[in-house]
């Protein structure tokens, strides 16, 4: 994965993959499609298109220079794959624009950054490794953080527990794509948010943060954002002051940190003052072995 999105400007035939990952180009095929849930080609033709998408908000090249930027043989070939992919022509995607009237520069360098590192990967979001991971013991340095309003979209989903992995795996990429086809930017990792935890099911919000828009912060929140068919709404983290701890290695051992801030919380005087979530640091395409994954959890406090 972190091969192909390195070469999206060439060529990047099954064989060459193949070379790299060691495997006969059909056995690459089969697995590569069994842990992405896409094949290579279909992984490729996405990240390339979300490159370009990027790149028609970000910078100012001709439409062809960015198809050919983007791996694309023509102009021809990249508005083709671009009008199924989003539902318009590259020209009508740069004229829209961001949607809020988002203009400045940095939000759309940091939308293009985030397209760039978290599209390889945003399915496997809390991928379980294969087997049992080794034993896990950490020490949990707890800090108390006052937080800006976040925008964000969201999922909400009422799932069993044995179902956390497969549904964030499955979400994510979905609101991904989502804020590209309605060229809403995109600005930081990740996360989940664990709304309600009951003793049979819970409540999570899979989410990407986005920038607010210059009408304000709150403006994301105000509109009637759900798409039909998606479940994507538009919500804001709440502000104010919460208490952090980063985890190091594979999702599943992430209680230990709610426990660590559960500790924390009630050894200090505080109280939980709204549902927790968890940010994705690290990206598994490139930091494959899940012992070097780091997971920042925000629980609200008052």
């Amino acid at each position: 994965m972190a091969f192909v999105a390195a070469h999206l400007d060439g060529d990047v035939p099954l064989s060459a993959l193949s070379a790299q990952a060691g495997l006969s180009p059909f056995h690459l095929h089969r697995v590569f499609s069994a842990v992405a849930g896409e094949t290579p080609k279909q992984f490729t033709r996405r990240l390339r298109l979300g490159r370009g998408a990027a790149m028609l908000l970000a910078r100012g090249e001709s439409v062809l220079d960015i198809a050919l930027a983007c791996g694309f043989q023509s102009h021809e070939a990249f508005t083709r794959a671009f009008r199924r992919q989003f539902g318009m022509t590259p020209r009508a995607y740069r004229a829209r624009g961001f949607a809020d009237d988002i203009s400045s520069r940095v939000d759309s360098a940091l939308h293009a950054g985030i397209v760039e590192h978290a599209g390889p990967c945003v399915g496997l979001i809390h991928m379980r490794p294969d087997g049992p991971g080794p034993g896990h013991a950490m020490t949990y340095a707890v800090l108390k953080k006052d937080l800006a309003p976040q925008p964000v979209l969201l999922v909400r989903r009422r799932i069993k527990r044995s179902e956390i992995a497969a549904t964030i795996g499955s979400v994510l990429p979905g609101i991904f794509q989502y804020a590209q086809q309605h060229g809403i930017a995109l600005a930081g990792h990740p996360l989940t948010r664990y709304v309600e935890i009951g003793a049979g099911l819970l409540t999570i919000e899979p989410a990407m943060r986005v920038a607010a828009s210059e009408k304000g912060a709150s403006g994301a929140a105000g509109r009637a954002a759900e798409s039909a068919g998606t479940g994507v709404v538009e919500d804001i983290l709440p502000g104010g002051p919460a208490a952090t701890t980063v985890h190091a290695g594979p999702y599943e051992m992430l209680h230990e940190a709610y426990a660590a801030l559960e500790m924390w919380i009630e050894s200090n005087g505080f109280h939980r003052a709204g549902a927790p979530w968890e940010s994705y640091i690290t990206d598994p395409v490139e930091y494959p072995d899940p012992g070097d994954w780091k997971t920042e959890v925000f629980w609200p406090i008052r």
